[in-house]
């Protein structure tokens, strides 16, 4: 039955993404208040006849949220700042998945630039006790130059392929209650990190972080942090996803809970990802304290692709050029253009498929960002396996970079970007 039931699903969504036709009425739950500021993706989208057409009449159900970027440079090369939103006053909750990882990295590297420990840096040895329940350790890394993780190694890993646990790893060394009180501090007042990714754990034991030690180029003990453990109580929430979902086999027929789960809205990610490109057109208490050379580091793993690292090495028929680059992109295989550089951060879990990117073509000196978020999950039960990220997610991601990307070609510039300062020597 439930194969039946999705494969009518499916079909049903497959025409909705490609005409447009498939409900003669829109169901209550999906009519979307129309903003204003939408107008400027709305006739971006009806230029585009049967590409967009569904994301215009379901944007409510479909949970889509845009927000896109124009980048103008003054004569001094400072950039102007203009965004252009879409159903940003009827978003709603989405689990960012992996896209939690861009804040993370940065508040990673300033908590070691805080601690101002001589010979301690993000390439130094970073191992991880275990001592609490569901904890694990961690003693080497098989692909790294010396055989040890670092911060580096694990921002690098998070950035080229979306690796959990690597995550997890800088959680850890940050703690639970720094992350939320940073966050905060920098006025991401809604943002709540509160758990690990990609392993199951209760509140109580997300709330406990491993110890972690450092040592300097000697092997030398440096640093030794205990297990931190976070008391603080943050607001309750109301975040539900969905109709129904499966725990344990069992289908429980209501809509998921995930007011214990990890949010960030998607204006404060694309936020961030301003203050980390263009640090100068946020406000001091919203930048991140981090050197320049760790921004252009953060920078240079954004945009590098798998088959360009040798630590880590990736087999790159599974982690193609575009493995986490959805915007542009979508879900192609095989080499993309070297001129074309996208640093972003994408997430996908529980239908929801987010990127928050920063493009950048080399050649035709071309720079805009663009946020996306799209619930890809017609049947509307969760932890089924079951989502729609290739008739739906990925090819919307990709129409929508092409269509912003074809926008900028056309569009005038005063003064063309000087680009150089984000031009990486990558590994290979």
């Amino acid at each position: 039955m439930r194969t039946r039931i999705h494969g009518f699903f499916f079909i049903l969504v497959f025409v909705l993404l490609t005409n447009g036709n498939a409900f003669t009425q829109v169901p209550a739950q999906a009519v979307a208040t129309r903003d204003a500021e939408d107008v400027f993706f709305e006739d971006i989208f009806k230029s585009y006849p049967g590409v967009f057409d569904s994301v215009l009449k379901y944007r409510a159900d479909l949970n889509l949220q845009i927000i896109y970027t124009e980048i103008n440079r003054g004569a001094n090369g400072i950039p102007e700042l203009k965004h252009y939103y879409f159903n940003r006053k009827n978003a709603r909750y989405f689990y960012p998945a992996s896209g939690i990882e861009l804040p993370m990295a940065l508040l990673a590297l300033q908590k070691l630039n805080e601690l101002k420990i001589k010979g301690i840096g993000r390439n130094s040895s970073m191992l991880t006790e275990a001592a609490y329940s569901g904890q694990a350790p961690v003693y080497n890394d098989p692909n790294s130059p010396d055989g040890k993780p670092s911060i580096a190694r694990y921002i690098k890993k998070m950035f080229l392929v979306s690796d959990n646990d690597a995550f997890n790893r800088l959680y850890e060394f940050a703690g639970q209650e720094y992350i939320n009180e940073q966050l905060q501090q920098k006025g991401y007042r809604d943002a709540q990190v509160l758990h690990r990714l990609g392993i199951f754990l209760n509140e109580d034991e997300n709330r406990h972080t491993n110890p972690v030690n450092f040592y300097d180029s000697s092997n030398r003990l440096v640093i030794r942090q205990p297990m931190l453990f976070n008391n603080r109580q943050y607001p309750r929430r109301n975040d539900t996803i969905g109709n129904a979902y499966y725990s344990n086999d069992v289908l429980i027929k209501k809509p998921m809970n995930f007011s214990g789960k990890n949010r960030m809205s998607l204006e404060d990610l694309h936020t961030i990802l301003v203050s980390l490109v263009f640090p100068e057109k946020v406000t001091a208490s919203q930048r991140f304290n981090i050197t320049d050379d760790d921004r252009l580091f953060v920078l240079k793993c954004m945009s590098q692709y798998p088959g360009e690292s040798v630590y880590p090495s990736y087999d790159t028929a599974e982690y193609y050029d575009a493995y986490t680059k959805y915007i542009l992109f979508g879900a192609e295989k095989g080499k993309q253009p070297k001129n074309i550089r996208i640093f972003n951060k994408s997430g996908e879990a529980y239908g929801q498929l987010t990127d928050i990117a920063y493009v950048v073509d080399l050649d035709k000196k071309i720079e805009f960002m663009v946020s996306a978020t799209i619930y890809c999950n017609a049947d509307g039960i969760l932890n089924d396996d079951v989502y729609d990220y290739d008739s739906m997610g990925y090819p919307f991601m990709k129409n929508l970079g092409k269509a912003l990307y074809e926008r900028e070609l056309k569009r005038k510039r005063n003064i063309i970007p000087d680009l150089s300062a984000i031009m990486f020597s990558y590994d290979k």
